[in-house]
């Protein structure tokens, strides 16, 4: 049975034979506002990269996957955290025990970081850390490993996701309230515009919004209202936004709903070139381009029948390509029941490279132009969107919309009214909701984490601790007290600290003495 309603609540037409809704004007590929791509030859000139989302264990082993993804022609890699280090913890803490190397890698030192990073030309590749409250932290080590190694920082290449308002929305890993949180964010973008040129100081998430179950259209919103509050903290900091603009780069989700995907990307374009160009005043076409990364739908893939999994990224993968993503993850099959073994990883590298090298998508630039349907979807989502974005903005900005609990109980409401649609059958999940079939006795291998791996990680850690001078440890993180509560830039204390041993986990303590922690308000859909 057809749907009348897309995944949005957009109303569907059986024909499209005109572009329907408010005419914008796209432009061309490579000019603004740049919804048809950002670059004038797009995947013509160079495909996408090709950048799996990797780390589990311990550093040693995750070393051991960037090398394999990297020998197999991945072309970036993209860090993968535990959950311990994610709310800037060390192995160590109470709080981390049975968490340690299970949903990403344990890093508590430099000794860490550099076993992480070993044999890797830093100078050669781009990396993509995917960490927010302790971003600048972990930012701070992999400068002081480049220092160790005399890479001048200006040869660097890279993102740290540093998107802290997301995590109150819809992840939840925070530490700090916002205002403390959002001064991390800011240094980090101050350092790095006169230190790093080449990093992307932040990664503004929709993807995690997403996957908490928003609708397209609120993930092109409410990424977009995150976006201006951080380039407002920048200003209102003195970073000038032609300065900083540049460096931000965007982390999008690509779901089922094939043809919206697509017009989402070239919506979230469009409205992004209009709002550095128009609200901020930035004529620099580096700023205007939204520049983004793509992972496939982690909430879609299914514990039942995982190999309809590969079905479902490819689908995602191509939206992503065609809707014309500059990087790409796409999942593994196995992901919905744990971490993804070598061999998945391997399979979802190679769809991405079957899309790039035997698919003819990348041949012509924007090959899915002048679509009346996506051309329709666009504009719809750009009205729909843009509206929900001045909803926002009337509440004070996205800061106030996140306090008052607002932008949460909107996205948990866009969450029910999807699950009722697959409860009731009126969305369909193949293998789940129609066309389910026992999986009694059907097993697949899965990538196990041996529990020894969180004693050996301890026992690391205790180890550092004990060989480590601690004279200049204190001294740093009194520095970094004193520099917390005053308002100079943090990364170049945390760079010396973590060089001369000082630990994540220690920094982070010195920081929540500083700032103080965040407990969220609880919404209620």
């Amino acid at each position: 049975m057809a749907r009348e309603l897309n995944a949005s609540g957009i109303p569907l037409e059986p024909v499209y034979d005109s572009v329907h809704g408010a005419p914008h004007e796209l432009g061309e590929p490579g000019e603004f506002p740049f919804a048809r791509g950002i670059r004038r030859n797009m995947y013509r000139g160079r495909l996408w990269t090709m950048r799996q989302y990797a780390g589990f264990a311990t550093a040693k082993a995750s070393n051991e996957r960037y090398r394999f993804l990297l020998a197999h022609g991945q072309t970036g890699l993209s860090v993968a955290f535990d959950l311990p280090t994610q709310l800037g913890m060390d192995s160590d803490a109470p709080q981390a025990r049975g968490e340690v190397g299970r949903v990403g890698v344990a890093i508590d030192t430099i000794d860490d970081m550099e076993t992480l990073l070993a044999d890797l030309p830093l100078d050669r590749i781009t990396v993509s850390m995917t960490i927010n409250a302790p971003a600048a932290i972990l930012l701070a080590l992999y400068l002081a490993v480049a220092r160790r190694r005399r890479i001048p920082y200006d040869k660097l290449g890279g993102t740290v996701q540093n998107d802290v308002l997301k995590e109150y929305v819809a992840r939840g890993t925070y530490i700090y309230p916002p205002a403390p949180s959002l001064r991390l964010v800011t240094d980090v973008m101050a350092y790095c515009a006169r230190a790093v040129p080449q990093w992307n100081t932040i990664s503004i998430s929709g993807y995690h919004i997403r996957e908490a179950g928003s609708t397209a259209v609120e993930e092109i919103a409410f990424t977009l209202a995150n976006a201006k509050t951080y380039l407002q903290a920048a200003r209102e900091s003195g970073i000038a936004i032609d300065e900083v603009a540049p460096r931000v780069s965007f982390f999008w989700n690509a779901h089922n709903d094939f043809f919206e995907e697509i017009a989402k990307f070239r919506a979230a374009r469009y409205l992004w070139a209009h709002l550095i160009r128009d609200e901020f005043g930035c004529d620099d076409p580096r700023a205007q381009m939204l520049r983004f990364h793509t992972q496939t739908g982690g909430s879609t893939l299914t514990a039942q029948e995982p190999e309809n999994n590969v079905v479902r990224v490819t689908l995602q993968a191509l939206a992503a390509v065609l809707g014309g993503t500059q990087s790409l993850h796409t999942n593994g099959q196995d992901e919905a029941l744990a971490l993804p073994t070598a061999q998945s990883a391997r399979v979802a590298l190679r769809t991405q490279q079957i899309i790039g090298y035997e698919s003819g998508v990348a041949d012509v630039v924007d090959p899915i132009a002048g679509s009346y349907y996506v051309e329709s979807l666009t504009n719809e989502l750009i009205e729909r969107a843009g509206e929900l974005i001045a909803e926002v903005d009337l509440m004070g900005g996205s800061l106030a919309a996140i306090e008052s609990g607002w932008m949460q109980r909107r996205i948990a409401e866009s969450a029910y009214r999807a699950q009722q649609e697959i409860e009731s059958g009126r969305q369909v999940i193949v293998g789940v909701n129609r066309f389910a079939e026992s999986t009694d006795g059907v097993s697949i291998p899965l990538q196990q984490i041996d529990p020894r791996i969180e004693r050996e990680q301890t026992d690391r850690l205790a180890a550092f601790r004990q060989n480590r001078d601690a004279a200049p440890v204190e001294r740093h993180l009194a520095d970094i007290r004193r520099a917390a509560a005053g308002s100079e830039n943090l990364m170049p204390h945390f760079i010396d600290a973590v060089d001369a041993g000082v630990t994540l986990g220690e920094i982070c303590g010195m920081l929540r003495e500083a700032f103080g922690t965040y407990r969220s308000k609880e919404v209620v859909a």
